[in-house]
């Protein structure tokens, strides 16, 4: 995938590049808060979000929270063209209509 960083134990951060700072800023994701860090190049994406992540696990663990999000609900609104095609699709799949978008965004990733 593009723009994502990989860390030790899973973590992923999502790179993107700043041009007001003329920096790269990496933000992690699926994180229960908020990491983020900066630099100039690659090696330094490298050394900053791993000295973010430490920051952020040592302090959900003083904390006593887990540092992942436990769960990855959320409303998905679609228009009603949408929806009917894909209950449709769902339906002869002989999926829920859950399971089918499920599937559907396993295949994208």
């Amino acid at each position: 995938m593009k723009n994502i960083m990989k860390f030790k134990g899973g973590y992923k951060a999502v790179i993107s590049y700043d041009p007001e700072i003329e920096m790269f800023r990496g933000e992690f994701t699926g994180l229960n808060g908020s990491a983020d860090f900066y630099a100039k190049d690659t090696e330094g994406l490298k050394k900053e979000g791993q000295v973010s992540l430490d920051v952020f696990l040592r302090m959900c663990m003083e904390d006593g929270v887990s540092p992942k999000k436990r769960c990855g609900n959320f409303a998905l609104r679609l228009d009603h063209e949408t929806y009917m095609e894909a209950s449709t699709a769902a339906a002869a799949s002989g999926m829920s209509l859950n399971k089918w978008i499920v599937n559907a965004i396993r295949k994208a990733i």
